[in-house]
């Protein structure tokens, strides 16, 4: 049973944490880098792109899963965007799911953004590079802890660039 000291006591402690929560928030956004933005017309995207990446990153297109061998990467470094070379993913955020695709369970901050997708009968989040605005994949909400989302990306969006001490 809840009585006034104790409903007192609730109101409080929110009003601290959702403090705490703002400010940290304020800081996040503003250590945010600024990302200066790319963009190319389609005849220019054509010719620096593969025909597949040009599918995949202009055209929202999906590569057929377990035929990029980016899938099984497992060395140490960062996955960037292959069209302008965003870093997107840490190697370290990299996990096996299962899928056919690389799958990644968090997103370096504010170098990706997210859509809602409604082409299929039911919506998915979407997600692309915060630079180029190229297309990576969809996330979902059944990846491992910490963060519990799975970020499955195409692979033929990305290039994965393998740490200096390798």
């Amino acid at each position: 049973m809840m009585n006034r000291r104790t409903f007192v006591r609730l109101v409080m402690g929110g009003t601290g944490m959702l403090t705490l929560l703002c400010s940290t928030a304020s800081e996040q956004a503003t250590a945010e880098e600024h990302i200066e933005m790319i963009t190319h017309r389609d005849e220019e995207w054509k010719k620096l792109l593969t025909p597949e990446q040009y599918n995949v990153l202009r055209e929202e297109g999906t590569e057929r899963p377990f035929t990029n061998p980016l899938n099984h990467e497992k060395r140490p470094g960062v996955f960037v965007c292959a069209a302008c070379g965003l870093p997107l993913f840490s190697s370290k955020a990299k996990f096996d799911s299962g899928t056919g695709w690389p799958s990644f369970y968090d997103v370096l901050p504010g170098h990706v953004e997210t859509m809602t997708d409604n082409k299929l009968a039911l919506p998915r989040t979407e997600y692309h590079c915060a630079r180029c605005k190229g297309h990576q994949g969809h996330v979902f909400n059944d990846g491992p802890r910490p963060t519990g989302l799975r970020y499955c990306n195409n692979g033929v969006a990305l290039k994965f660039i393998p740490d200096q001490a390798e």
